[in-house]
């Protein structure tokens, strides 16, 4: 599939309109206005900067700023995330002890609301890191 063809999540595409509609109504090189910059801040923390920057015809690097300002520890009002919205997060446990287990899942989610669930059933578990890998080739 071409990046043309890449359909755009729903907010994103929400706020590529209101951008179109401010730009048409305004002389070129006009500011942006803060709420607008904001919600683009607020996508770029669900979708990534580049994912949000490009469709929407925003700096990328005024854009990760915006963002890096935004998650600042000198930041004077912290702002929680949109409602329905968390931070993709990783983490990683490790036992003590290597567990001895017959049947393994582990489920994956992409930012693009792509999601992989795996059921395994084997003296050994998989190789995860591959599997991951794969399915971001193929646009997960």
């Amino acid at each position: 599939m071409n990046r043309k063809s890449t359909l755009i999540p729903e907010p994103i595409a929400q706020l590529q309109r209101q951008l179109d509609e401010f730009r048409s109504t305004h002389a070129t090189r006009t500011k942006l206005p803060e709420p607008l910059w904001q919600a683009a801040v607020e996508l770029a923390q669900q979708h990534g900067v580049h994912a949000v920057a490009q469709p929407l015809r925003l700096d990328y690097m005024g854009l990760k700023r915006r963002l890096d300002e935004f998650h600042s520890p000198q930041r004077k009002t912290a702002q929680p995330p949109a409602k329905g919205h968390t931070k993709p997060a990783f983490m990683e446990l490790v036992a003590r002890h290597p567990a001895t287990l017959d049947e393994f899942v582990i489920e994956f989610e992409s930012s693009r609301g792509g999601k992989m669930r795996i059921q395994w059933k084997a003296a050994a578990a998989p190789d995860w890191p591959s599997l991951l890998h794969a399915w971001r080739e193929t646009g997960g």
